[in-house]
């Protein structure tokens, strides 16, 4: 079922000493969805992401993924569920090629990805699978490129197949086009557009052209609280929402008006 919730969050709040970085939030996440989370600096999108993957404990409310609660859940038990986030920093390793980062992540999956001492000729079974995520994301002809090498925007694409390689259930995006180029943020957005077939996406994201060209729907956060929630075109004509982002960069939100 198209409609079916895979996350959902219930009075989620997360105090630090006297100061609610997110307040009370009642989050749904349906199956199949690009969801994006948006706000003005400060709104509280990082907290949420750390609370979902378990960086941080919350204050109060509760985690449901798939019917589940996995409030008090490790990190490491949560992502073994297929919940799996992409940092705003680039996170993959500079001296080894494309092709070997997304082997590496491949064998993160087996769990043997410690077995440094075996030849590599042992690895040879994860390259056609490792070969085929570098094409979902254009990179197959870069394969054999030192990922230092590689310009920024084509570094966020690794970063993705690396993400994809760990077979996520839920992809979380934390600004998956900060810093880029007009010329790579749309290559990157059509990109997270095509891998996101059958699979299911949260993304923090600040660029509103992004946002508003591939989700299906929007939760905007202001001071840790959801001021607004729907489809594109109605939260960008919600009169809170437009008086959230009058002075700030995104004046595409205003533009839309």
């Amino acid at each position: 079922m198209a409609a079916e919730i895979i996350l959902e969050t219930t009075g989620l709040t997360k105090e630090f000493k006297g100061f609610v970085a997110v307040n009370n939030v009642d989050l749904k996440v349906r199956r199949g969805h690009i969801h994006a989370l948006i706000g003005p600096n400060g709104a509280g999108k990082t907290t949420f992401f750390n609370l979902l993957t378990k960086f941080l404990p919350p204050t109060a409310g509760a985690i449901t993924f798939n019917g589940e609660d996995i409030t008090h859940e490790r990190p490491a038990q949560t992502a073994r569920r297929g919940i799996v986030r992409s940092f705003q920093i680039s996170a993959v390793f500079p001296h080894m090629t494309v092709l070997e980062n997304v082997r590496a992540a491949l064998q993160r999956q087996l769990g043997n990805s410690f077995h440094f001492w075996k030849p590599e000729s042992t690895l040879h079974h994860l390259h056609a699978r490792a070969q085929q995520l570098l094409a979902e994301v254009d990179l197959q002809d870069f394969a054999q490129e030192l990922t230092v090498n590689l310009p920024y925007g084509r570094k966020r694409a690794l970063e993705l197949a690396t993400t994809m390689a760990l077979e996520p259930e839920l992809m979380l995006l934390d600004e998956p086009t900060q810093g880029m180029g007009h010329e790579d943020v749309h290559r990157v957005t059509e990109l997270i557009k095509k891998v996101s077939a059958g699979r299911t996406i949260l993304m923090v994201e600040h660029n509103m052209n992004v946002v508003s060209s591939i989700a299906d729907r929007i939760t905007v956060l202001q001071r840790g609280a959801i001021i607004a929630d729907g489809p594109y075109a109605e939260v960008s004509a919600n009169p809170l929402v437009i008086e959230a982002y009058m002075g700030t960069a995104d004046a595409a939100l205003q533009g839309a008006h």
